[in-house]
């Protein structure tokens, strides 16, 4: 059974901790279910604010975890959710990649470039050599048909795989998450810089920054011309938007009509 979800600014988000959703992924990818997961940030929910299609798919999701602490807080100041720590994405890859060793349970890594999948092969290898990576699938960079779409799935389904994580970047991961589902009988994970980050290409925030909700500061130095609308347009505006539904009481309905789906690669 999916983790209950708690309407954030019109989006439903997952209250689990890390042992709670790395056991219902493993469980899905035991019993051989699609199931689809996304671990989602302010950026993921500010963009489904302006992007109705986005915010179906997001709702439709099986899985979402509070990527980011003010995702986290959100749902302790609201809902009364009492986490104790945000589930975030890298951190989320890491515990099911464990889990998966332990299972025998091969996984498969779709997205990003060659050369940063062969690094994060390396760290994953490291982590338990016990680990089975079934196959690896770098990014087209692009929309792609469902034929195309359905040619992946049919690679990922003959690898062995029992769980994909999937690194597009947000929002290209989630409707891929949301597109892929009904063409693979197993957990799609989206993961966001997780692949990056393991890989070596990009450095994580120290953990004290990690603590105080304060890794946006850290990002936005190392990208400020790529993340400035991201976090000085989003933040402020999901922080106002979670004051109006607390003071208000007012809670955007949560759109969870059926949504085309939009195939990436």
């Amino acid at each position: 059974m999916s983790p209950t979800r708690h309407n954030i600014l019109g989006t439903l988000i997952s209250a689990v901790d890390y042992a709670q959703a790395t056991a219902a992924i493993i469980e899905e990818a035991k019993s051989r279910t699609a199931f689809a997961a996304s671990a989602l940030a302010v950026h993921a929910l500010g963009e489904a604010r302006a992007n109705p299609d986005y915010q179906r798919k997001l709702n439709a999701l099986d899985l979402a975890t509070p990527d980011g602490q003010p995702v986290r807080w959100a749902l302790n100041w609201l809902h009364h959710a009492g986490l104790r720590d945000r589930v975030y994405g890298p951190f989320l890859m890491r515990d099911v990649c464990h889990a998966a060793a332990r299972e025998n349970l091969p996984v498969f890594l779709f997205g990003s470039t060659e050369r940063t999948l062969a690094k994060l092969t390396e760290t994953l290898n490291m982590w338990d050599p016990r680990l089975i990576i079934a196959g690896t699938q770098p990014s087209r960079f692009r929309r792609i048909s469902a034929e195309e779409a359905a040619g992946d799935a049919a690679t990922i389904i003959a690898s062995g795989a029992r769980i994909v994580f999937c690194g597009l970047g947000c929002p290209r991961q989630e409707h891929w998450a949301h597109a892929m589902k009904p063409l693979l009988p197993m957990p799609t994970i989206a993961v966001g810089a997780a692949f990056a980050l393991w890989a070596g290409e990009k450095s994580m925030a120290p953990a004290w920054m990690q603590r105080g909700g304060l890794e946006w500061i850290y990002r936005f130095s190392q990208e400020p011309s790529r993340l400035w609308h991201r976090y000085l347009v989003h933040n402020p505006r999901f922080a106002l938007g979670v004051l109006a539904q607390k003071i208000r009481k007012e809670q955007r309905p949560a759109d969870v009509q059926p949504a085309e789906p939009e195939y990436w690669g």
